[in-house]
Parts: C-alpha cells; sequence; structure tokens
C-alpha cells in the first residue's frame, strides 16, 4: 500500500429504468447504452467523473459501459470496480509463438463482445444473461516468461526485469509471476466471474491456470456521496493518486508512442502484489496509534498535521514537546511523491478476503495493483524506502508478487498484443 492508492470513481451511470423480464443483454443496450458509462480512446479523463449518486436505482449499475477497443487498454484509468478477478496463465508444453497469437486473438474477441453485453463467442454459459455489462474491463498483459516460450526475447522491454528482492517479502512463488496476466473488473460481481469463466474455457489446451485470486471494492452509490475508499484496516486510501488532469499523467504512466519497444507503444506495466494484512495485531491498536502508523486521520484522511484529506502535509510541523506530528515513519510522508524523486504509479486495487485460517486469523488484505511507464522509476524506489523504515511493515506482508507488460489498446480489428506477436 502507498500514499498514492486508488479510488477513482467511475463516471455516473444512466439513469434508464430497469430492462423488462427476459430482455437480453443486447436490448438492454439498445435501451440504455446510450447514456451509460463509455470510456476509450479519449475516455481516460471520464474515468475519473463522479461517481454514481445514490439517488440513481441500482439497477442502473448494470448500464455501464467501458469500451474494448482505445489508445489504451482499458481497466487502466477506470474507477475501481465492486469486483475483480486477477489470473495469470503459463503456455502448455509445447505452445509457442503462433499458439500464443491464436489465444489472444480469441481472448480479445471474448473480452469485446462481455464489454458490450453481449454473450461470449464461444460456448456462453449464461451466468450473466440477465445483466448489463456492469462498466465490465478485461485487460491483458505479458510476463517476464512470455518472452523466451514465444522465441520473441529481443522483443522483452528492460523495464520487465524481474522486481529486486525486498528484505519485507514472504512470496510464494507458485502464486507470482506468470506468462500472461489477465484482470477482470467489474461491478456485478456474476457479471465478472461470466469473464473470467470464458477466460478460463478460451484458454483451451494452450495455457493452464498458474494462480487466480478474487478481489472486491465497495459498490457503485453505497455512499452519500463520491469518496475515497477505505481498505480492511478501515483506512481512507487513495487520497493522492495521480489523476488524468495532471499535466505530466500520460508521460509517468503510459509508454509514449516513441517509446521502446515500439510494440509497448501507449502500453503500461503493472506490478501486482498480495498484501496480507495482519489485522489481529492491527486492531490491538488504539486509533490514535493506528493513525501515527498511517500518519493520517482515521476518521476523513486528513493529515495529522491539520487541514481536510486533500490539505498538503505539513511535514516539519511539530508538537508543543518538539515532536513531529507526522512520524518519520509514517507511511504517508515515505511514499510521498516528493520524497521519492517525484515516482508516481496510478494504484488500482482491489481488497480480498480468502477465509478464516485454523487459528481464526483472516486471510485478508489487498490485491495491489500499480500502473506506471516504467516500475523502475515508479514501484521499485518506494518500495525500497518503505522496505528501510515504514511503520506499516509491521502489520502487513507481501506474498505474492507480479510484474506484467501491458501492451497499448487494440484498434477496431485488431486483438491485444497483435503488434508484439505478428510484428
Amino acid at each position: 500500500m502507498t500514499e498514492q492508492s486508488a479510488r477513482t470513481a467511475p463516471s455516473a451511470d444512466a439513469t434508464s429504468d430497469p430492462a423488462p423480464q427476459g430482455l437480453s443483454r443486447r436490448a438492454l443496450l439498445g435501451t440504455a447504452g446510450a447514456t451509460g458509462l463509455v470510456l476509450g480512446a479519449a475516455g481516460a479523463a471520464a474515468g475519473y467523473a463522479a461517481a454514481p449518486s445514490p439517488a440513481t436505482p441500482l439497477t442502473s449499475v448494470g448500464s455501464g459501459r467501458a469500451m474494448f477497443h482505445g489508445k489504451h487498454q482499458p481497466g487502466i484509468t477506470e474507477g475501481l470496480q465492486a469486483r475483480g478477478h486477477l489470473v495469470a496463465f503459463d503456455l502448455a508444453a509445447g505452445a509457442g509463438r503462433k499458439e500464443a497469437a491464436a489465444l489472444l486473438r480469441r481472448w480479445s474477441q471474448t473480452a469485446e463482445r462481455l464489454m458490450a453485453g453481449e454473450p461470449a463467442p464461444h460456448g456462453d454459459t449464461d451466468i450473466a444473461r440477465d445483466a448489463g455489462p456492469s462498466s465490465l474491463t478485461v485487460t491483458f498483459g505479458f510476463g517476464h516468461s512470455f518472452f523466451a516460450r514465444t522465441g520473441l526475447e529481443k522483443q522483452r522491454p528492460a523495464a520487465l526485469d524481474p522486481l529486486p528482492e525486498f528484505s519485507s517479502d514472504r512470496l510464494d512463488k507458485a502464486r507470482s509471476n506468470g506468462d500472461l496476466w489477465v484482470q477482470i473488473g467489474a461491478d456485478d460481481a456474476l457479471v465478472a466471474f461470466h469473464a473470467l469463466r470464458a477466460i478460463q474455457k478460451d484458454a483451451g489446451s494452450a495455457a493452464r491456470v498458474r494462480w487466480q485470486m478474487n478481489g472486491f471494492n465497495r459498490s457503485p452509490g453505497a455512499t452519500a456521496h463520491p469518496m475515497t475508499a477505505r481498505n480492511l484496516m478501515g483506512q481512507i486510501d487513495g487520497t493522492r493518486n495521480p489523476r488524468p488532469a495532471d499535466a505530466d499523467f500520460d508521460r509517468r504512466i503510459f509508454v509514449p508512442e516513441d517509446g521502446e519497444p515500439a510494440w509497448m507503444a501507449n502500453g503500461s506495466y503493472a506490478v501486482v502484489r498480495r498484501i496480507r494484512m495482519l489485522l489481529d495485531d492491527w486492531e490491538k491498536l488504539k486509533p490514535a496509534e493506528q493513525e501515527k502508523v498511517i500518519g493520517r486521520r482515521k476518521s476523513d484522511g486528513a493529515p495529522l498535521s491539520g487541514g481536510t484529506e486533500t490539505t498538503e502535509m505539513d511535514l516539519e510541523k511539530t508538537d508543543p514537546q518538539g515532536n513531529l506530528v507526522v512520524p518519520i515513519n509514517a507511511h504517508a510522508r515515505i511514499t510521498r511523491p516528493d520524497q521519492n524523486g517525484g515516482a508516481a504509479m496510478l494504484r488500482r486495487p482491489f481488497s480480498y478476503h480468502d477465509g478464516i485460517d485454523a487459528d481464526g486469523t483472516p486471510d485478508a488484505g489487498l490485491l495491489f495493483i500499480c500502473w506506471q511507464a516504467d516500475p523502475l522509476r515508479g514501484f521499485v524506489p518506494v518500495q525500497r524506502k518503505l522496505d528501510r523504515g515504514d511503520a506499516l511493515s509491521e502489520y502487513i506482508r507481501h506474498e505474492a508478487s507480479g510484474l506484467f507488460a501491458v501492451p497499448g489498446g487494440a484498434a477496431k480489428g485488431e486483438y491485444v498484443g497483435q503488434r508484439l506477436l505478428e510484428g
């Protein structure tokens, strides 16, 4: 977790009446799609528009739609989604570049249809038959090992070099990395699972699941007004996330048009970390002690130095005894971009809960996902600094990790990764 964590609110949902019983997903879009959420090549800023008003009927959540084709892949600049699935695949023995290209072609076709609210093209299961697209996004990426398996080592980006080891890591290799990575998000749990199942079935004999994780966020319209999300520690989490309106947003988050390698133009790099929160230990702390660990008030996310959530943190302010109001090892102090050479990353995480261990300990925490043009200038310097003295490190454990090259969006008639696999 970092100070730059994300709660980028989705655009307002449509206000159309609910679809009559039995209306198909395609027909539903005919009545609601025109006013639903549309995000595509020019829609980065739209992903940060106001969240649905509480007056908006919950049934209209289903009409929200993101676009598959565009300059960037979906699932990066859109707001946090209520349900998410992360899944990594390894290519099957004997599968290479030809099989990978066919797989990405199938996956892209499936993602395009499902994001439009249409049935999957190959053996649809009817799981989402009664729903609209529910702002579904499907995002594809390539891991470091993918390039050797497909004979494309010369096309592997330098930015995809393995992440360094951190002293706080307790990584499970079986749940880390992978040849291919897919991120699925939606504002309806059945729509999200429907996409996960379709992607898994499309893999066929070309690839096998390496690991899979499930996450969630607050549902649209659940709060009285749009607000930054809270994590499972109860802390407001997302105050300083970069926004498309920032002058340097694209430079920090996306590979430029003339960047290297050429097939990564308009793409980004995703760092994925499964961070377990040691909630039993955390919840033993009094709220005031929790606030010192983070450096912000728990009630409203304002810095301990005063003001509101968006007030600039005063790192030099002291109390009457001369002690720093924001402790030197506070998480929010350490992760500030101005304390890390301007390092920035777009955070778009999911919370997770995978049951309760035999001793009563919850297996819960954060599926940390951050996006940047170069992880060596984004995630790595911040994590190194956290590794040296973050007060929060006592209450979290990094259990899985991955780094993936996520190419730019596919143009109409293309599939994701085509410029790499057919270039």
